[in-house]
C-alpha cells in the first residue's frame, strides 16, 4: 500500500496548498479521468465519489473499455473479492450477445455483503486510477446525504491511498472520527438522519465492520484529511470546536449553487424564482 501524508504531517496552510481544487458532484462526470490530469498540472484533482458501485459494475459489464477497472482491481488488497466481483459483472465487449445489464442492489441499512465488497472495491478502483502513474494530490468528494454506502465508500478510498476526503451535502461532523477508526480498520457506525425520527425513538445507523471484507491481517491504511464544505460560519465554528474536527474547510458560497445552505430568515425569490441571498449569508 502507498504511503501517504496523514493530517498531522500535512501542511494545510494556504498558501502551500494547490490554487485550484477541481470538484463536482455528477455522477462519472467528475471521473478518474479528469482528476488524474488535474492533479498532473499540480491542483488537487477529486472524482466524485457518488453511486461509483453501479458505476463500475456497469463499466465491467460494457467490456471495460480500455481495461482499467480490471487493471485497477488487480491491486485491490482482497483478492478474492475482486475476482467474485470480476465474475459477476464482467463481459468482454466482443461477445456478441445482447447487453442486458445487470442491476447492484439498493443500499439499505444491513447491506449485502456483496455490495459491501462492491462499494469498497469501486471506490478504490477511481481513487487508484486518479493517483496512477503522478505525486499530485487526489481527493474523493461526497455527498453527507447520500449516507448508507458512506462508511464502505470512505473505506475503499482509504485503501486507494486518497489524500482528501471532502464532504458537503449535509453536516460533516460524524465523518472525521469515523475515518480515524477506519484507518485502525475497526467496527464503525455512522448515525442516519430518519425523517420523522423524534429524540423518544431509538437512533438508527448503518454500521461496517472492516474485518467482514479483508482476509487475513488487517491492512495497512494512512488516514488522510477530511475537508468538509461549509456555507455558513456558525457550522464551521461549531465543526471546529469538536474534539475530532475536520483538518479544513472547503467555503461554498450561494453563488456555487449545487447543495449549499437556502437562505438565512424568511423564503424570498427572484423574477426567476431562484431564492435571495444577502449579507446574513455571507461566510467570514
Amino acid at each position: 500500500m502507498p504511503q501517504l501524508p496523514t493530517p498531522s504531517s500535512l501542511n494545510l496552510r494556504r498558501e502551500n496548498l494547490p490554487s485550484i481544487i477541481q470538484g463536482g458532484m455528477g455522477v462519472a462526470i467528475s471521473g478518474w479521468e479528469l482528476a488524474k490530469a488535474v492533479a498532473r498540472r499540480g491542483a488537487v484533482g477529486v472524482v466524485s465519489g457518488t453511486i461509483l458501485e453501479v458505476v463500475m459494475a456497469r463499466r465491467l459489464q460494457l467490456g471495460d473499455v480500455g481495461g482499467h477497472v480490471r487493471r485497477a482491481l488487480a491491486h485491490f488488497p482482497f483478492r478474492a473479492a475482486a475476482q467474485r466481483i470480476i465474475d459477476n459483472y464482467y463481459r468482454p465487449a466482443d461477445d456478441g450477445s445482447a447487453r442486458q445489464l445487470k442491476n447492484v442492489r439498493a443500499f439499505t441499512v444491513e447491506p449485502s455483503l456483496p455490495l459491501q465488497e462492491l462499494t469498497v472495491a469501486a471506490n478504490f478502483v477511481e481513487v487508484f486510477l486518479a493517483k496512477e502513474g503522478h505525486d499530485g494530490l487526489v481527493g474523493i468528494n461526497y455527498l453527507r446525504k447520500v449516507e448508507l454506502p458512506m462508511p464502505f465508500a470512505i473505506y475503499g478510498a482509504m485503501l486507494a491511498g486518497v489524500d482528501f476526503v471532502i464532504v458537503g451535502a449535509g453536516n460533516p461532523q460524524d465523518i472525521p472520527p469515523l475515518m480515524t477508526q477506519l484507518a485502525r480498520n475497526e467496527k464503525v457506525s455512522l448515525p442516519l438522519r430518519v425523517q420523522g425520527l423524534t429524540s423518544k425513538d431509538e437512533a438508527v445507523a448503518v454500521e461496517f465492520d472492516p474485518g467482514d471484507i479483508y482476509e487475513g491481517a488487517p491492512p495497512q491504511i494512512e488516514r488522510p484529511a477530511c475537508l468538509g464544505i461549509v456555507a455558513s460560519t456558525d457550522l464551521a465554528e461549531a465543526l471546529a470546536a469538536l474534539p475530532d474536527a475536520p483538518d479544513g474547510f472547503i467555503v461554498e458560497a450561494p453563488s456555487a449553487g449545487g447543495h449549499n445552505a437556502p437562505p438565512r430568515g424568511p423564503r424570498r425569490t427572484d423574477d426567476l424564482g431562484q431564492p435571495v441571498y444577502d449579507e446574513r449569508d455571507e461566510v467570514d
